[in-house]
């Protein structure tokens, strides 16, 4: 007879909290999750599942235009923000029952409710004050929109988590930041009808990708007609007698405006958890430091996913979580890897990229084959838009391994799971040299280009 309550206690419904539950208790453990609002977490409710399908709505107008080169006629067209939302809702509210279906299947607990931890193998739950007890307690909370408190009206603005829920489409909107979320989201509202600008503080956007990818995705951004402000920032937002919003920049600009977007980054959802209590140690940021096997210094106390700010990707909390399964209660112990992971920047055009940039890899590497393709997709030939599409390899000359691939195109994100697996492979530049190529496709450009566009030595391109 255990002396616990339950085998594992998990705290945090999302992508991450829910595998790691419903594995335990599919194995026949004694299993709780508690979640104090839907279960899905960030991915499901306010990430990636509603990003993606607002994507997919921004992307209708450009598709209408390209029709009419290919012979047809387009007639008059709206849009109804109410509908998508609803849509949204929709299809959210359906996974989320899949996940708590999931866990009802294998006879997990679920409870409503916030847990705080307590003791090293006790937690309390507010909603009744009970205090439970586990041999294992998993913290997968994940993480929230960094706030700016410091920031003059801040309160009038708006971030990620409440983009998706607007009461109506805003005619113009500020988004600030630089980042993956920023980026898409500028490319989502522009692509709604919405008079976009992007303001970074930085000299180009999305600072630790492939320098071809950030200024080819920065150009075509442009030239569809977001205005991106760099080496800018926001230094007050106030509301105006009509309602709307004032911004005015460090630099001297005064925009008037519907709505601002703060796409500042994230933080770690690790305040008020009773951290301290237990004593788990966290670093700077708040986050929750753990070991190769996602142990937390506090025996017992595990945590995974976005908590620990190691890679916020909701893949990666999976993984963590299937690697923490196997490690507690299966007996093989199998620690994450974090390396070569293939990642998606979904703007318009997208980004697909898995490996190290030509940047990072000439810090590393001293002789580097770089091969870069620049051209117009077979698409635009017809529908006469301009925008290109760029692939590029990195390859280490010294063994003719790739060790990073990019792709700045439409479906990029798709290429880069494929490619993702190919370099987790090992693969060199000979295999991709001698695979036959599938034409007509954009993605042929990855084995037909077998002259190197350039080497990088020591760090300098000759």
């Amino acid at each position: 007879m255990t002396a616990f309550d339950y085998d594992l206690f998990v705290i945090g419904g999302g992508s991450g909290g829910v595998r790691s539950a419903r594995l335990a208790a599919s194995m026949g453990k004694k299993v709780a999750i508690a979640e104090e609002f839907r279960f899905g977490g960030t991915c499901v409710i306010r990430g990636c599942v509603p990003k993606k399908l607002y994507v997919y709505a921004s992307q209708f107008p450009e598709h209408f235009e390209d029709a009419a080169g290919f012979g047809w006629t387009v007639g008059e067209s709206t849009f109804d923000w109410k509908a998508l939302v609803a849509a949204k809702e929709k299809e959210i509210t359906r996974l989320e029952g899949l996940y708590r279906k999931g866990l009802d299947n294998a006879a997990a607990t679920i409870l409503a409710t916030r847990a705080v931890l307590v003791g090293p193998n006790t937690v309390r739950l507010t909603a009744t004050g009970e205090e439970v007890t586990a041999e294992r307690i998993l913290i997968a909370v994940g993480g929230h929109p960094t706030p700016h408190p410091d920031l003059p009206g801040h309160a009038l603005c708006i971030t990620s988590n409440e983009a998706f829920d607007l009461p109506e489409v805003p005619k113009s909107i500020v988004i600030t930041g630089g980042g993956y979320i920023a980026v898409e989201f500028a490319n989502i509202f522009h692509g709604l009808g919405v008079e976009t600008t992007l303001i970074y503080r930085g000299k180009q956007i999305l600072s630790r990708f492939d320098q071809d990818m950030r200024q080819g995705l920065q150009s075509a951004m442009i030239a569809k007609g977001i205005r991106v402000l760099c080496e800018d920032l926001i230094i007050d937002v106030a509301e105006a007698a009509d309602g709307r919003r004032t911004v005015t920049t460090k630099a001297g600009e005064t925009l008037h405006v519907d709505q601002v977007m703060l796409a500042l980054g994230r933080a770690p959802n690790t305040g008020s958890l009773g951290l301290e209590t237990v004593g788990v140690k966290t670093d700077e940021r708040g986050a929750i430091i753990v070991d190769d096997y996602s142990r937390t210094n506090v025996p017992g106390i595990f945590a995974l996913g976005d908590v620990t700010d190691r890679v916020q990707l909701t893949p990666v909390a999976i993984h963590e979580a299937m690697c923490f399964i196997e490690t507690e209660f299966r007996g093989n112990p199998v620690s994450p890897d974090h390396d070569l992971i293939a990642t998606a920047v979904f703007s318009q055009p997208e980004i697909g990229t898995v490996g190290l940039s030509e940047e990072e890899a000439a810090k590393r590497f001293d002789d580097l084959e770089i091969y870069r393709a620049e051209f117009r997709p077979m698409k635009a030939t017809l529908s006469g838009r301009q925008e290109k599409t760029i692939m590029k390899l990195v390859v280490n000359a010294a063994d003719r391994k790739v060790i990073g691939a990019h792709i700045l195109g439409h479906e990029a994100g798709e290429m880069a799971q494929l490619l993702g697996i190919s370099l987790k492979a090992g693969v060199t530049k000979d295999d991709f040299d001698r695979t036959m190529a599938v034409h007509p496709t954009a993605s042929e450009e990855l084995v037909t280009m077998y002259q190197p566009s350039y080497r990088v030595r020591n760090g300098q391109r000759i």
